[in-house]
């Protein structure tokens, strides 16, 4: 019964797990992807991105949502080859400014990303003003000190915040508190590294009527504690939990009319840089007509940070 997966959290890796396919074969010396995006800086700026999407050891924490553990090694990966990965990576890449180094859990996990391949790491990196990575903010701490003083450009530590309803974020199995994201955040700016908040856009456990609202809540709690930019995620299925959960009737994944109103709220704050991730954006019961003018408009929206005129449609009277 879901009450028991909610109520006794030592049960809740299990539930998670026995609902589990299969993950996908990766080679531990080759990223599992990378990309080249542009993004605006802080400064105003469109600046080119290389994004590298590390292979490496599964994250140990057990989130509800989560499904980049498709994309994960069982084992973590020997010395050296998350060099190699980034090599392979950037000698396919068009030059860029920034780099974002995802690796589908926390860059500052000793059994994911190894110790002694910061230096190596870092000397990969000189070239880029900005290194973006990763890291569940229970993992936040001196090693992200060590890792930012080989660096030539500025760190920047992207945390799941997910969500600000304490209720529910604790229902996701994150094992992390409002006040740890806090207090993580706190060390970050403290120690001169910017800070990036990654939330859910209708999370599971959350109704529909709910998401916009806590999607602004969410990020109004991001840069209260010193984030420069936010990403909103749509919420997706596809790793067993969440379908499970579906059938439960605790999570149905956002339209695409509620990730837009999320989005233009957190613009609307002028708080910092709020983006939208359309790294994996499908159309779903939307209309075909309009859906993909609407997801351009976003993408327009991410570079602009200012609310574009809605996408009309005769079809679907959107």
């Amino acid at each position: 019964m879901i009450l028991d997966y909610l109520e006794k959290s030592s049960e809740r890796d299990k539930w998670v797990l026995a609902r589990r396919s299969g993950r996908a074969v990766l080679n531990p010396r080759e990223p599992y992807g990378f990309f080249h995006e542009e993004e605006r800086s802080s400064e105003g700026k469109i600046v080119p991105v290389s994004a590298i999407l590390l292979t490496n050891r599964e994250c140990p924490f057990r989130c509800v949502m989560c499904d980049l553990w498709r994309n994960t090694l069982t084992e973590s990966v020997p010395a050296g080859a998350i060099p190699e990965q980034i090599d392979f990576a950037l000698a396919r890449l068009p030059r860029a400014r920034v780099v974002k180094l995802y690796n589908s859990g926390s860059f500052f996990d000793l059994k994911a990303i190894p110790v002694e391949d910061y230096e190596a790491i870092a000397a990969r990196l000189q070239e880029f003003e900005r290194v973006i990575v990763e890291c569940h903010p229970a993992l936040v701490g001196e090693r992200v000190l060590e890792f930012r003083d080989l660096l030539a450009g500025k760190l920047e530590v992207a945390m799941g915040l997910e969500t600000a309803h304490e209720g529910v974020l604790q229902k996701l199995n994150k094992r992390m508190t409002l006040g740890q994201f806090a207090a993580a955040a706190d060390f970050l700016q403290r120690n001169g590294i910017d800070i990036r908040a990654f939330i859910l856009v209708q999370p599971p456990f959350m109704r529909q009527e709910e998401a916009v609202y806590w999607a602004q809540r969410s990020i109004e709690f991001a840069f209260d504690y010193g984030a420069t930019a936010a990403t909103l995620i749509p919420t997706r299925g596809g790793n067993g939990a969440m379908e499970m959960l579906a059938e439960m009737g605790e999570f149905e994944p956002p339209g695409l009319k509620v990730f837009e109103s999320a989005f233009v709220n957190g613009l609307k704050l002028k708080c910092g840089r709020v983006f939208v991730d359309l790294w994996d954006v499908k159309r779903g019961p939307e209309c075909a007509d309009c859906f993909g003018a609407r997801v351009a408009r976003l993408r327009a929206m991410n570079l602009s940070q200012e609310v574009a005129d809605a996408v009309r449609c005769d079809k679907c009277e959107g």
